[in-house]
């Protein structure tokens, strides 16, 4: 295999956010795609930091648009990503005229065929307006109702794995029938947690049962794991230093105990359960040093316009230094590559699904 430039490399290992519904040849994510070989964008319905009531999703012909512009700026393909689970987690609002859907929660209660169909209809909005990257299901597990981010917001099927990987499974085909990649999401499991990462450190060393890690075995060897996001989740037994977004023996867990060979993403480096604690440049470097192989920096939590040409630059210098090694970020890009491919071998397999203008 042929590798490009160590600078385009690392640009291919992160998803960054940022602000604003359309761009240009000025905006600073022009400059992180055209320039650093940013690997993918994250898109949100409003700007946290700022408080402002919208940002990059405000209408249908607007973000159909907004994709194309950024999917031209280079030929390689461009990640571009939403959470987009439904119920509370929904970046696509009914007052733009975009369809409602329901919640994780509410779907279990339903057949395998309502997932479906919804799932289904959901990845058809995804693909005509150009997003590409769905970072869901959800297979945490709903062991903690009361659980402040997952089970009160209704964003698990179940408290039973074997549901939770049947229901996610309807989920992730219906996706890649329409050409879309999906992301599990919060290993090793956010369901029994009493505490939300986006504002504490959580430590699941108690709480936590190994049961958690059943709709991850179920996916993996059924081969419908995309990628795995991985949480600000402490887990004693996993690593006694580390949350698992950060934290190289979780890693190993998945390649070697439950032999996944995809892309480990993190969850957004600027929740404060990891700003508060390593700062997110420190954070940035920890989770390359782990082997992470996507850095996700939502840029929204707080707003930064040079946020990636600052990190861009300093994790080069940290390969400089010997911080991180050139043959690991040559790893964690190949397979950022090969789940590009399956959205170019998508493409090739169902013309039908190409974006069509709004």
């Amino acid at each position: 295999m042929t590798y490009p430039p160590l600078a385009e490399m690392v640009g291919q290992l992160f998803i960054v956010g940022f602000k604003g519904c359309e761009i240009d040849e000025s905006h600073p994510v022009y400059a992180d795609i055209a320039r650093r070989n940013l690997g993918g964008v994250i898109l949100f319905d409003r700007h946290l930091a700022s408080r402002d009531s919208t940002n990059n999703i405000v209408g249908a012909q607007q973000l159909a648009r907004l994709s194309s512009d950024l999917q031209s700026i280079r030929a390689e393909q461009l990640l571009i990503a939403v959470d987009q689970e439904g119920g509370r987690v929904n970046r696509f609002r009914g007052e733009f005229g975009f369809p409602l859907f329901p919640e994780a929660a509410e779907l279990w209660k339903k057949d395998s065929a309502q997932t479906e169909e919804r799932a289904g209809q959901l990845a058809a909005m995804l693909k005509k307006y150009g997003i590409n990257y769905n970072l869901a299901p959800v297979v945490d597990l709903n062991s903690n109702p009361d659980n402040p981010i997952i089970g009160r917001f209704g964003r698990s099927f179940s408290a039973d794995p074997h549901r939770v990987s049947a229901q996610a499974a309807v989920w992730i085909r219906a996706h890649r029938k329409a050409g879309i990649v999906t992301c599990l999401k919060h290993f090793p499991g956010h369901g029994s947690a009493a505490e939300d990462s986006h504002t504490d450190f959580v430590d699941i060393s108690k709480s936590w049962h190994d049961n958690e890690l059943a709709p991850y075995q179920e996916l993996i060897n059924n081969n419908q794991a995309d990628s795995i996001m991985l949480g600000h989740l402490f887990h004693k037994d996993f690593d006694p230093v580390f949350p698992a977004s950060l934290s190289a023996k979780t890693v190993s867990f998945l390649r070697k105990e439950l032999n996944f060979h995809g892309p480990v993403v993190t969850d957004d480096l600027q929740m404060r359960a990891v700003t508060d604690r390593y700062g997110l440049q420190e954070a940035v470097i920890l989770a390359l040093q782990a082997e992470v192989d996507l850095i996700l920096i939502g840029n929204n939590l707080q707003y930064d316009s040079k946020i990636f040409s600052q990190i861009h630059k300093m994790v080069l210098d940290a390969v400089d230094k010997g911080r991180l090694a050139v043959e690991q970020i040559a790893s964690s890009w190949r397979r950022v590559q090969t789940l590009k491919a399956s959205l170019s071998a998508s493409e090739r397999q169902n013309p039908s699904h190409r974006e069509k203008s709004v």
